[in-house]
């Protein structure tokens, strides 16, 4: 049957028109969701990739997993916290580790109401909600400095974040609660204690956070906030370590490190973790191929930020932009990451996630129109490795 030129044309008006980034990434979000769901049967569960070595609930980190069982990923530790908080140490791999990230697991335990098949659903809902509104968020400030909210793309369809609403990892929560802060941040009467509230969930959904909280209490400091400085530190500082203390009384020892089982220390030696997947594999074919990602997704960009934002310290000192201190710290932070989140593609694309939000804001605040802003459209490259599922 053919659709006439006018039924067509009426059809046209009634579609609503895309006009802001997140409902591009909603979009292309639901496909991929859906895409996955359809070739899995339609489980919910292949988005918290159970893997059958820690599904009996018995783990020995001295022994690892049996022979013949596999690893699955990181969503599956939030999904057992969820479905059994208090009775899951058995499940994961380092169990303080896991359990410090609590808020996506806490979210999934309350909105899930005792039916275990509706945590993964509740974990992609969460996530996804939160990538829309930090992608709406993130259009915003990028539009208050004056260059195109569009840039705002780069972070919501970067690999690293579309990944982990897939895999139900906790970094579009994380970096969401992250994004909101700095928004309420940027309001023309900015609230600290609301600040201080998201950031503290910020930290309490994933502790790669906390180098934000330390750029706002730094940037407070030189502009001698103090009482702000405090306000933001305890907030932060206090349930945080609180909750390390309780995770030591209950598990042995407190949350904080570089990874889950198998994971290497962070680095000394600035970018020695890329340098070391040749030393660690022997094999130049490897390193050229896997240390070729690293240095392109984090390397190039965490050098480029180091350079940019020491050069606005150096000439602006006590008047360098707020944006600088976020993007200097998680520049640094790309320097020391471990080696075993730099031999592992998914790894250091979610490490990245933080580099390429303060990137954005960073680049448009002093290099909107110029390469630095432009090039950092190179990151949705990435999306091209959601071909692996």
């Amino acid at each position: 049957m053919r659709i006439s030129t006018r039924t067509h044309r009426s059809l046209l008006r009634a579609a609503p028109p895309i006009r802001h980034p997140w409902q591009v990434v909603l979009i292309f979000c639901a496909v991929y969701l859906g895409v996955i769901l359809a070739l899995n049967a339609f489980d919910v569960k292949t988005f918290v990739t159970i893997g059958s070595c820690y599904s009996s609930c018995d783990f020995d980190l001295s022994k690892g997993c049996p022979v013949g069982t596999e690893n699955g990923y990181d969503g599956q530790y939030a999904y057992y916290i969820a479905r059994n908080p208090g009775g899951s140490a058995g499940c994961m791999d380092v169990a303080a580790y896991r359990y410090q990230r609590i808020l996506l697991p806490a979210l999934g335990y309350a909105f899930s109401f005792g039916i275990d098949a509706l945590i993964p659903v509740v974990f992609v809902t969460v996530n996804l909600i939160a990538l829309l509104v930090s992608v709406r968020l993130l259009s915003d400030l990028l539009a208050a400095l004056g260059v195109s909210r569009w840039y705002a793309l780069v972070y919501g369809l970067f690999f690293g974040t579309v990944v982990g609403v897939r895999l139900s990892t906790v970094e579009p929560l994380a970096y969401g609660l992250v994004i909101a802060a700095v928004w309420e941040r940027q309001q023309a009467k900015p609230r600290i204690w609301l600040q201080a509230l998201l950031l503290l969930a910020a930290a309490l959904t994933k502790e790669t956070t906390l180098p934000f909280t330390a750029a706002f209490v730094l940037y407070a400091v030189i502009h001698r906030r103090r009482a702000e400085a405090i306000r933001i530190g305890l907030v932060v500082g206090v349930p945080f370590i609180v909750w390390q203390a309780a995770l030591y009384a209950w598990l042995g020892a407190p949350g904080v490190g570089s990874g889950g089982g198998g994971a290497t220390p962070f680095e000394v030696i600035p970018y020695n973790g890329v340098w070391r997947i040749f030393t660690e594999t022997g094999s130049l074919a490897v390193f050229l191929v896997v240390g070729s990602l690293a240095f392109g997704v984090a390397v190039l960009p965490s050098l480029w930020g180091l350079w940019a934002t020491l050069r606005e310290f150096w000439q602006r000192r006590t008047d360098a932009h707020f944006y600088a201190y976020l993007h200097a710290v998680n520049a640094v932070l790309m320097a020391f990451v471990p080696f075993s989140t730099y031999r592992e593609f998914l790894g250091i694309f979610r490490f990245v996630v933080p580099l390429v939000l303060t990137h954005l804001l960073f680049a448009g605040l002093r290099y909107r129109g110029r390469r630095a802003l432009v090039y950092s459209t190179l990151w949705l490259l990435s999306l091209l490795f959601v071909v692996a599922g």
